[in-house]
């Protein structure tokens, strides 16, 4: 999905689809181990779609390869919805599929068992995007592509850091504690937490002791 990270109001989305489609089958060539991957999605249609371009294509997956579509009227099988930058995460980023799903960074809908499938075929995908688009189109087009995607992922990281840090300021005015005391607070607790089962064995030993002594004075 490369291709999109590229000014995509400039590009058409039908040549978008050929350059995925071309990076597609250059992977594809080069690991044959990949293909029950294809086998287990044979027929099936993924619907990709970039929030904050508008740009929608469809990825017809068959035991012959990935296509790319700019238009599909058969059965959607699977939806995936990210920004921008969440594609470049998934592309350039080095972050597992899994845990953008889990993070809600991208976002699969449809039926289950083939949304299954397709997360173990992203996982397993170990595709060198900027080697491919170099290979496929020429390092300026390589380069072009990778620097945008790079430029969205550190943008984001940056309003990230910027939006915890105003967060913590606030909760500082406020007098409530920000995160890093939470934390530090918590690892006290657990600390203590794991020091209660020994206390409580010492205080027993010590209440029978008191115990015995008592009874000891008693029967003297």
């Amino acid at each position: 999905m490369s291709v999109m990270f590229l000014p995509l109001r400039l590009i058409p989305v039908p040549v978008q689809c050929v350059v995925l489609t071309t990076v597609f089958d250059l992977y594809l060539r080069g690991h044959p181990d990949f293909q029950p991957h294809l086998e287990a999605l044979e027929g099936r249609c993924c619907r990709i779609y970039v929030r904050d371009s508008g740009v929608v294509l469809f990825l017809r997956i068959s035991h012959q390869g990935i296509k790319a579509k700019p238009e599909y009227r058969g059965p959607v099988d699977v939806k995936v919805e990210a920004t921008m930058t969440g594609f470049a995460r998934l592309c350039f980023g080095g972050e597992d599929a899994d845990d953008l799903v889990f993070k809600q960074v991208l976002k699969l809908s449809g039926d289950s068992e083939t949304m299954l499938r397709f997360k173990k075929m992203l996982t397993a995908a170990e595709l060198d995007w900027e080697q491919e688009l170099r290979h496929a189109f020429g390092d300026f087009f390589g380069d072009k592509v990778m620097r945008f995607a790079r430029g969205l992922i550190a943008a984001e990281q940056q309003v990230t850091e910027q939006s915890r840090q105003l967060v913590n300021n606030g909760l500082r005015q406020l007098g409530t504690p920000d995160e890093d005391r939470v934390q530090t607070w918590q690892a006290g607790v657990e600390f203590v937490a794991r020091k209660l089962p020994a206390l409580q064995g010492r205080i027993t030993k010590l209440e029978h002791r008191v115990q015995a002594l008592i009874f000891l004075k008693d029967g003297a």
